[in-house]
Parts: structure tokens; C-alpha cells; sequence
């Protein structure tokens, strides 16, 4: 079987997902949504007078959220808020995303809530990055291909920096400014097109590579060529319903093949 080739010929710069990807973040971001959501339904199952820590008003059982297929269904590559959205919305839930009362659970509260957790995580367990990955970034920033990492929720910079490969990227994006600009969240493109704009280079000459399935289709919608999806939980078959055009379980199966055009300059 051949190896998967990036063509360099072709390529002005990549858009990395983060976790899965670069750094192995997704297992902290899990725990912190279990925690959270955990929390909630018992508060929840509290104040309906239930003995179940999960339930509602009419003593029905609400599941509570599974790790991973949870994780994988509503929040990998997806806002905070979207995430929360999704979980309740799957469990028949429905909360205001704000509210002037305080004390009151809202998507925002439950976002925070995660956030906090997720950050507290990070702290204790520590993030590593990826060597093949790393050996990857590298490989390509000597090549002239320029990089930026993107992340669906605001973690961007605390993974890059706990992780201590802030410096290998040119441009960070995340669900931030996903906010800031007033893009629509993943599989919609324009997270990763703002990566673009900011790079200077053209979707067309620009390698996505993914690990969730809302990036890897939201690197189809923007034309991206390639979109690589990362599988590190054997959903082959989904990511390539994404539109992905190639799919590995490790960056160290991708082949470089040719040189930029910066490179090639460089030695004539």
C-alpha cells in the first residue's frame, strides 16, 4: 500500500487541528465535560426532589454523558456553547443560553463550567505534543510551508503554550474569534478561512488536517485540498462521508513529496 503524500508543489500552507492532532488534549477535554455535565444533572435531579442523581420532574432517567461517544457526538471540534447545546438538546433539556437572574443554569454557566474545568485539567495532568506531529511542523515550516493551529473552543493558546510548542505556528485561531468576528461555528468554513486570510495563501493551496469530524467537513465546504483527517478512534468510514480525501491514524504515515517554491528559490 502506498503512503499518503502531501505534495508540496501544491502547498502554500496547513491548518492544524489541535487536539488528536497535535497535542493529546482530547481525553482532558472528555473528563471535563463528564465533570460538567455530571454536576448538572445531579443539581438537576436535586431540586426535581429525585433520589436518581440523573433525572427530570416526571422521574424519568436522563443518561448521563458517556465517554467517548458523547464527546465525539456533541463537542470534539465544536464551540463550548455548541457543545452544551448539542448534549441537552440529545437529552431533551432546554436552557436559556443567558439570564439576567443569578444563580440560574444557562448554556453560558455550563460553557464556563467546562472551560474552568478543562483548564484545571490541563494544569494537573499536563499536555504533550504529539512527536510525529511535531517532526511534521517542523518539516514543513523548513520547506516554506506556513501553519496555523485551529481549535473549535477558546483553547488554542493554553494548549500551544502548555504544551510548549507555541512558537511552531504562525497564526492561532480559535473559538474566540469565532465570537469576536461573529463567524458561525463548525463545519462552517469561516474559522478556517479567517486562518487563511490571516496567512495570506488560498484555500485551494491549503492542507486541512482534522481530527474531528466537524473540521474535516468544514475543510470540504471551504475547498481545502487536502483535508486529512486524523483517526485515532476508527471512524474511517465517517470521515470520509466528510469529505475527507485522505485519512491516517498517525501524522508519521504522511510523505513529503517535492519543495516549495521558497526552497527552490533559495537554491538556484
Amino acid at each position: 500500500m502506498n503512503s499518503p503524500t502531501l505534495h508540496l508543489d501544491r502547498l502554500d500552507a496547513a491548518l492544524f487541528g489541535l487536539d488528536d492532532v497535535v497535542v493529546d488534549s482530547a481525553l482532558l477535554h472528555a473528563a471535563a465535560w463528564q465533570r460538567t455535565f455530571d454536576s448538572f444533572l445531579r443539581r438537576r435531579g436535586r431540586r426535581a426532589g429525585l433520589h436518581s442523581t440523573e433525572g427530570t420532574g416526571d422521574g424519568t432517567r436522563i443518561p448521563s454523558f458517556e465517554l467517548p461517544g458523547d464527546y465525539l457526538r456533541y463537542a470534539a471540534g465544536r464551540t463550548t456553547a455548541e457543545g452544551v447545546r448539542g448534549f441537552l438538546t440529545a437529552r431533551g433539556i432546554a436552557l436559556a443560553d443567558h439570564s439576567p437572574a443569578p444563580g440560574e443554569e444557562t448554556v453560558r454557566t455550563l460553557a464556563d463550567h467546562k472551560d474552568a474545568c478543562f483548564g484545571e485539567e490541563v494544569r494537573r495532568v499536563g499536555v504533550n505534543a504529539y512527536h510525529a506531529s511535531v517532526d511534521l511542523l517542523r518539516d514543513l515550516a523548513a520547506r516554506g510551508v506556513r501553519l496555523a493551529a485551529v481549535a473549535g473552543d477558546r483553547s488554542c493558546e493554553q494548549l500551544l503554550s502548555a504544551a510548549g510548542i507555541a512558537g511552531l505556528f504562525d497564526v492561532c485561531v480559535d473559538g474566540g474569534d469565532t465570537t469576536l468576528l461573529g463567524l458561525p461555528a463548525l463545519p462552517d468554513p469561516g474559522l478556517l478561512l479567517e486562518a487563511t486570510r490571516r496567512l495570506g495563501v488560498s484555500p485551494r493551496r491549503t492542507a486541512v488536517l482534522s481530527g474531528s469530524l466537524v473540521g474535516v467537513e468544514a475543510g470540504w465546504h471551504g475547498c481545502f485540498e487536502p483535508v486529512v483527517a486524523v483517526d485515532r478512534y476508527a471512524r474511517a468510514d465517517d470521515f470520509y462521508r466528510r469529505g475527507a480525501h485522505v485519512v491516517v491514524r498517525d501524522l508519521a504515515e504522511l510523505v513529503l513529496s517535492g519543495r516549495c517554491r521558497q526552497e527552490l528559490l533559495a537554491h538556484r
